[in-house]
């Protein structure tokens, strides 16, 4: 596969290379270090001369640490002379901050600043995983492309769940009902959603049911999950509103802050996350959580086609070439 280079940041090795096995290629070699005051450092160890670069670093632990370091890395393919450069981001860093909430209010719109680093510092594309707002496309002027988790999400259900023909898809707020109405819809089963009102961010004030779910079974369906408030409140409310079992399914498992211990403390039989994030040291803590939907072989479904693309248009312009330097090109257009 020729003219294709994979590089890995250090938020998530392990997608890195998955991606690059099932390829077929070797991951390429970059060495990442910090200087004593904290500054990133980042060397590129092999020729990207004319190559078309996948960056894989996704928005998770340091986070800010991990943004720096991948716009570093785009930035020195693309001054090593790459010729394109796709930044994969699995989770997209600063998505919630994503418009003003409120009418006068100062707070910043992070998720377009993120936006305009990436473009500036030389990304040609993006491949993310499930947004939280599917409007962050448009704050690129670079193609964009949203991969979703809604076929893997189906197939596990299917697959594990021997009630879901009785079951109710939930989404834990309001914002989430295209969400959850979408796989319902394909699951032929009810759907619900729970309006909150929270005091500040990270905090829930009040939730009120919309939909029935007494003697089913009740998945919760969400594109992320911080500190867990939210799904933790919603899943007592479901068991108390008459649901059988509730379970959880997340795109990305962020758990942080007393997450693991509201898990651990919730009614929940499983809560079933993809592996945007890593999630090895959150697992031994909560045997709860479960990575079992293949996001990655997702993901790497889509770069896969996305790299035989480019390999097709190579041979179209190959083919291209050649007829305009035998003249029947030229001929034909007169």
């Amino acid at each position: 596969m020729p003219n294709i280079k994979i590089f890995s940041g250090s938020s998530h090795p392990d997608l890195g290379q998955k991606i690059a096995d099932r390829l077929g290629l070797e991951l390429g070699k970059v060495v990442t270090k910090k200087f004593s005051n904290q500054e990133t450092c980042v060397e590129i160890g092999e020729s990207v001369r004319g190559e078309d670069v996948y960056i894989v670093q996704s928005g998770c632990g340091e986070i800010n640490d991990n943004l720096m370091e991948l716009l570093i890395m785009i930035n020195a393919c693309k001054i090593a002379s790459a010729s394109r450069v796709t930044a994969v981001i699995p989770c997209f860093p600063y998505a919630r901050q994503d418009k003003k909430d409120k009418v006068g209010s100062r707070a910043p719109i992070s998720a377009k600043l993120v936006a305009n680093m990436l473009s500036v510092s030389g990304a040609n594309h993006i491949i993310t995983m499930d947004l939280h707002a599917s409007q962050i496309q448009g704050f690129f002027d670079i193609p964009v492309d949203n991969l979703y988790a809604e076929p893997a999400v189906l197939k596990w259900i299917k697959e594990n769940i021997n009630e879901w023909k009785n079951c109710t898809i939930v989404s834990p707020d309001a914002g989430g009902a295209k969400r959850v109405t979408s796989i319902a819809d394909r699951l032929n089963v009810d759907f619900a959603l729970i309006h909150k009102e929270r005091k500040k961010a990270n905090e829930v004030d009040r939730m009120v049911l919309v939909g029935d779910v007494k003697d089913r079974v009740a998945i919760l369906v969400d594109d992320m999950a911080d500190t867990c408030g939210t799904i933790c409140h919603a899943a007592d409310k479901l068991v108390s509103a008459g649901a059988t079992k509730v379970y959880a399914i997340l795109t990305h498992g962020i758990f942080s802050g007393p997450a693991i211990t509201r898990i651990n403390n919730a009614c929940f039989e499983a809560v079933v996350v993809t592996n945007t994030i890593p999630q090895e040291d959150k697992m031994k803590h909560c045997s709860k959580i479960q990575v079992r939907i293949g996001l990655g072989d997702m993901e790497i479904r889509n770069i896969y086609f996305f790299v035989q693309l480019k390999v097709k248009d190579t041979a179209c312009q190959t083919v291209s070439n050649n007829l305009m330097n035998s003249g029947l090109v030229k001929l034909y257009l007169g």
